[in-house]
């Protein structure tokens, strides 16, 4: 049983989408989904990126003028491989990633323990849903702010042919030690796709 997702009864997905690299669930993400966040959340310290994968989403927190530090469990060829952040002793004033999809609740808990001041996933919208996380996550620690995208997000494999758009709506979920223990949801603004892609 993996422990990483099941959570006071809740269970894993019967279907799990593959990566073409060694590793499960490895689709990097469009740096124009990342600038999206960065353009709206101020990150004030050190940021980890703990899934790194390829450096897609560390590159761009770069131009925050944050130190950013990069580890990953798999060896993708950047930053530190072969570090689990679900078991980890590493903490940091703030944590930006996106995680493996059948492991996003096991970050969710894990990354309010380690994440100093901000913890950011990127998610599938649909991550709102379901009484499990409504018992386990949004009843004890709701996010403080959900930020939609008003634009698909279309992940590819590494080196896969680009076309068609996204059929999945996702967001950005944000757990801020300073604000109000209230969601606030908001969405971004059109445009980001075509302005940093």
């Amino acid at each position: 049983m993996d422990q990483t997702y099941h959570l006071n009864g809740g269970f894993k997905p019967t279907v799990k989408r593959f990566a073409d690299l060694s590793g499960p669930d490895f689709f990097p993400t469009p740096s124009w989904a990342t600038f999206a966040l960065a353009d709206n959340e101020r990150f004030d310290g050190d940021i980890w990126e703990c899934a790194c994968g390829d450096g897609s989403m560390s590159e761009v927190l770069e131009h925050t003028g944050s130190k950013v530090i990069s580890s990953d469990l798999y060896d993708r060829g950047y930053g530190e491989a072969n570090h689990d952040f679900l078991s980890t002793w590493r903490r940091a004033p703030n944590i930006v990633t996106n995680p493996p999809y059948n492991a996003a609740e096991g970050f969710v808990r894990t990354g309010l323990h380690k994440a100093e001041r901000k913890f950011a996933l990127l998610l599938r919208l649909a991550f709102l849903e379901g009484a499990n996380r409504q018992r386990t996550i949004f009843s004890e620690v709701p996010p403080s702010r959900v930020w939609v995208f008003s634009e698909r997000i279309t992940f590819y494999p590494a080196n896969a042919e680009r076309k068609g758009s996204g059929t999945t709506a996702y967001a950005w979920f944000v757990w801020d030690k300073d604000a109000p223990s209230a969601t606030e949801l908001k969405w971004f603004q059109p445009g980001y796709k075509k302005r940093y892609s």
